[in-house]
């Protein structure tokens, strides 16, 4: 398959765009944190909006059946992100008007995950109730 073609395909998808938007805002905010904060925080958020990444795009191209399970771990990414920025916050590396920025992505992508993982939900448990 040729690269165009995969870089389209993703693109197509909406979470996935959402999460590479917010990438790119956390990255440019993180060139601003403290220098002790850049390294340790600042990687560690920036690890885990990636980490999230890598498992939606997974979880985009594989079976339904698997799907769920690839969901549920960037859920677990995703969570310990929004606590991780919000720290970031309360520590003062992000002002809040950052914050608020990060937290309006966030809030969204949040949603489309949420959403995701119950329209699976809901196509597998028919498929429980018939085994």
């Amino acid at each position: 398959m040729p690269l165009s073609h995969t870089v389209k395909q993703q693109e197509e998808i909406p979470i996935v765009q959402k999460l590479y938007d917010l990438y790119k805002t956390f990255y440019s905010y993180s060139l601003l944190f403290p220098k002790k904060d850049k390294y340790t925080l600042g990687a560690k958020c920036e690890r885990y909006i990636l980490s999230t990444l890598e498992l939606l795009l997974a979880a985009s191209s594989t079976p339904q059946t698997e799907k769920l399970v690839l969901l549920r771990q960037a859920n677990v990414k995703f969570d310990a992100l929004k606590i991780l920025l919000r720290l970031a916050r309360e520590i003062c590396a992000i002002d809040a008007k950052k914050y608020v920025t990060l937290q309006t992505q966030i809030q969204e992508i949040g949603r489309m995950l949420g959403g995701w993982q119950r329209s699976l939900n809901n196509i597998q448990q028919p498929i429980r109730e018939l085994a």
